[in-house]
Formats: structure tokens, sequence, C-alpha cells
């Protein structure tokens, strides 16, 4: 006798289930951390057009709303932007990583993002129950901006955020999908950066956390160098990253907004890779992250 019992096939399943509940328990700390505290998370890049993706996000999102965390989703849209224009025949034209938008190009971008993305992320969401309601920066005056460059045209900058409405949406147990356009202080309407509303957004609401979703794995000390993954740094070190002119003209607004939103007083800002799967959860939900966690000083 061995003293091992025989050959047993549920035995496999069972060390599966026990992991599976072994990573449960691994996030409880972070649950208890977070819980009850707003999450703004910016959504764009291939997170948006990938099905398999998309339906990931949305479980995410969904997981963050029912263990009692409060997700808030700004959307990006400039791929599906981008194809409208081309269809209506305007060119896009960028001024560092900002996109130049006349009165034309305007009206296309407020159909894409509050007619076609806006609902479609809803539905998403909404398909692990009514939980999902949409919003613009338009409603009940949510983003008031003023021009950033007449250069620019109809691009603007927010100078007031008036939170009711998303504050209203969280007290009736809903998770706000917010498109980033503004009213202008000259009565117009303004196409405003995700990235750039989001950290407005999530200053004004004293969030936690603020995630970006992007198309890279996180930060880089040197863009060509793969291993100069940056896992964490502090915001007076991502200024000076900045100041340096080391990283990219596309990934200047979404650096600004980081440094901008922790200054505000936002807890965390996280860079995600939104082309892995179940990003979200992994960065907020485990120890090691898998982007770059951007802080007010050194953590330990």
């Amino acid at each position: 006798m061995t003293g091992h019992s025989s050959p047993n096939p549920a035995k496999p399943r069972i060390a599966s289930t026990m992991g599976k509940a072994a990573i449960f328990s691994e996030a409880l700390p972070f649950i208890a951390q977070f819980r009850g505290g707003a999450v703004v998370i910016k959504y764009g890049g291939s997170a948006m057009v990938d099905d398999l993706l998309r339906g990931t996000f949305a479980d995410d999102v969904a997981m963050l709303h029912y263990v009692g965390i409060n997700p808030i989703i700004v959307h990006g849209g400039g791929r599906h932007i981008s194809e409208a224009m081309g269809r209506q025949s305007i060119e896009s034209e960028w001024i560092e990583g900002l996109r130049v938008t006349d009165e034309h190009a305007m009206r296309v971008v407020q159909a894409t993002l509050v007619g076609e993305i806006n609902p479609d992320i809803v539905r998403l969401i909404n398909n692990h129950g009514s939980v999902a309601a949409g919003v613009s920066g338009l409603d009940a005056n949510l983003f008031v901006a003023e021009p950033v460059d007449e250069r620019l045209g109809f691009v603007g900058r927010i100078i007031e955020v008036n939170t009711g409405l998303v504050e209203g949406l969280q007290s009736q147990g809903y998770v706000p999908v917010v498109a980033p356009i503004a009213r202008g202080i000259d009565g117009k309407t303004y196409n405003v950066n995700a990235d750039v509303a989001a950290s407005a957004l999530a200053t004004a609401l004293g969030a936690s956390k603020l995630v970006y979703l992007t198309d890279v794995e996180g930060l880089y000390r040197d863009l060509g160098d793969e291993g100069s993954l940056i896992s964490r740094i502090t915001v007076s070190e991502l200024a000076e990253l900045i100041e340096g002119g080391s990283v990219s003209a596309g990934m200047l607004p979404k650096l600004r907004s980081a440094v901008s939103a922790i200054d505000g007083g936002v807890g965390q800002v996280h860079i995600l890779d939104g082309r892995m799967q179940h990003a979200v959860l992994l960065e907020i939900f485990t120890p090691e992250g898998i982007g770059t966690m951007i802080t007010r000083e050194q953590q330990p």
C-alpha cells in the first residue's frame, strides 16, 4: 500500500475550482479597500473594437459594480470618429495629440460619440443587468469648456464639472457611461479629449482611482526598449519624464491628465494594456498589477 488513493478524474476539476477560490480570496483586501469609492475608467483603443475584449470589459465593470465599487466610464472613440469622418471625406489632423475639429467635424464627433458608441457600451454592460446609464457632457452641464487653441477649432478645455447628474445616477445604483463632449462658455458644443475628461471627472468626484485603457502595456522610460516598462512612478518623476521629451505626442494628453488628477487629489492613476482580457480586474484586485501605476509619493 502506498497510501495514495485511486486516480480520481474529478481532482483536476477540484484543483481548478480551488485555484479560482484563491483568486477571489486574494481580491478580498482590495475589495474592502476600494468598496464605496469611485473608480473612473477611460475606455478606448482596441478594447472598444475587439468583440472579445468588449465583452470582458463589460464583465469587469459589472464585477466592480456588484462588489460595491463605483465605476464611472468615460469613453473615447477616436478610431470610430476617424472612420466616420473618412466616409464624409473629412481629413483628420492632429496637433499635440488632439484632433483638429471644425464645425462639420464636430457634428460627426457628436453623432458618433453620443449616437453610436455610448449606447453600445451601455448595451454591453446591461447584458449583466440594468446597471448602466448613458449620458454626455452636455447633460445637466456635466462638462463646461472653453476653447483650447484657435488652431484646434471646437476642441475644449474643461473649466467646470457639475457632478450632480453622475452622483444622482450612482445613488440610484447605476454605472454612468459618459461621452466626452462639453457645452462651451459660448453656448456651442466642444469636443473634449477623453483622457482629459476622465481626469477632470475623477478629480471632481474625488475618485480613489483613475484608470486609462490603452493599446500599450504601460508607460516606458525608453520608447524603443520594451524592457523599460515602468511598473510604478510618482507624479514628480512623471513630470520630469514629460519635460524630458521622451514620451510620444499621442501619450501627452494622457500623461498630463494623470499629473493633473494626482495633483487634484485622485488617489492613484493606472495606465493599462486594454488588449489584455480583464485588464481592469487584474490591475485593481492583484498585488502585482499589470500596467503602470502613478502615485503622489513612492509607496512601499
